[in-house]
């Protein structure tokens, strides 16, 4: 039996598509394709919202490293994928979580990474993560290293003029002793920022070794004290992306940012509603999830601008449910998801991730998300994407 088939009478008729998938139990079940792709539009220069999609990197299947080794990049599928966010008229972040930073990615990849994303694409809107990944946490003894650190990244990048998002520091967390460590280190490194900066603020779902950043575990006394520090530096500060997928938390934060200052969601959740926006103001985006659903977002926020909200609920509201099971707990992992999708729809040759990522989560988990990926319009080629469906089945040693 071939894992999936056609019923109708020619390519010119109407077509069902289905593919045999199985429970958890491995038990076959027929399941019928009807999703369909959203008609595509690219954003304009006025666009409404700002938009950078965080971006994946496509592992080298070929390669000798060991998977805890150093990663191996396949660049030209990286690139290639970089260039089709940036032809839907997206921004870019770059070298950030999504990209297996700290998780695969050490260090002089990412600053590869940048470089290359920056020759390949000159003219398009990139901000680039910059940490201290190169120190490890377990060595950092004081504020200054971890200074150091966030310098030697901010210079290295700014060199190739690249634009900088300040990533969260496992480091920092390790050795400031109150709020006031945050406040030096942050006002010592945005001093040394050429042009305004993204501030990043990752929760614990995402980095459990980022547990009480800003200096508290209680998220109001932290969102008071990163508020403290984006007003002291303000005109440094482009904005501040926060995923800690609590959507009132960020429209709280949001309306007491300073004027000029944005916000960013990383609420891979809640992000059609925060986008949206409310009469007391709006987050633009920094998103994962925009990674696989670039399309469907870029044309969702072409009917954002236009004024068609109805629009916009109905292209986005959908992709929803998938999201919340990519980026399901251990949200660390929402990675395998975002490059399952990529394989599926045939922007790479193959489903190996940098330090062997994709084995983080089960074969359920990637048969559910194929039929939410349908649902939601979510697959480009469905043809292709039950015949790799079928591999991983296999793989798997699910007979069809």
């Amino acid at each position: 039996m071939v894992a999936c088939w056609y019923l109708g009478s020619s390519l010119d008729t109407l077509s069902t598509m289905k593919i045999a998938l199985p429970d958890v139990n491995g038990q076959l079940s027929t399941y019928t394709l009807g999703g369909k792709a959203p008609d595509v539009e690219h954003p304009g220069d006025d666009a409404c919202r700002v938009v950078l999609a965080a971006a994946h990197v496509v592992a080298n299947p070929w390669s000798a490293n060991e998977p805890s080794g150093p990663a191996d990049i396949d660049w030209s599928a990286t690139l290639s994928f970089r260039r089709h966010l940036a032809g839907l008229n997206l921004g870019i972040a770059e070298a950030m979580d999504t990209a297996q930073r700290g998780m695969g990615l050490d260090w002089l990849a990412a600053l590869e990474l940048i470089r290359q994303t920056k020759t390949e694409l000159p003219d398009a809107l990139i901000f680039n993560g910059c940490g201290t990944d190169h120190l490890d946490p377990s060595t950092a003894r004081s504020l200054d290293d971890v200074i150091g650190a966030y310098l030697h990244q901010v210079n290295a990048v700014q060199a190739l003029g690249g634009r900088v998002i300040l990533m969260a520091s496992r480091a920092l967390v390790q050795v400031a002793n109150s709020a006031d460590d945050y406040h030096r280190a942050y006002e010592r490194v945005l001093a040394e920022c050429d042009q305004p900066v993204i501030l990043h603020w990752l929760g614990d779902m995402f980095d459990p070794s980022l547990r009480g950043y800003w200096g508290s575990e209680d998220l109001y006394k932290a969102t008071d004290n990163a508020l403290s520090i984006i007003a002291a530096n303000r005109n440094r500060i482009d904005g501040i992306k926060i995923s800690l997928l609590d959507k009132e938390r960020e429209i709280s934060m949001r309306r007491l940012l300073p004027d000029g200052v944005k916000m960013y969601t990383g609420d891979d959740f809640n992000y059609p509603e925060l986008i949206e926006g409310d009469q007391m103001g709006f987050s633009h985006a920094l998103l994962g999830i925009f990674d696989p659903i670039a399309t469907t977002a870029a044309t969702a926020i072409v009917k954002l601008t236009a004024g068609d909200t109805a629009g916009y609920r109905e292209l986005l509201n959908p992709t929803v449910p998938m999201a919340k099971h990519i980026f399901r707990s251990p949200t660390q992992h929402y990675k395998c998801g975002v490059v399952f999708l990529a394989w599926l729809n045939g922007f790479q040759d193959h489903f190996i991730m940098v330090n062997g990522a994709q084995s983080m989560r089960p074969l359920p988990y990637y048969v559910e998300l194929f039929k939410l990926a349908d649902g939601c319009g979510s697959l480009s080629n469905p043809e292709l994407a039950c015949q790799r469906m079928h591999q991983l089945l296999a793989l798997h040693g699910v007979s069809q």
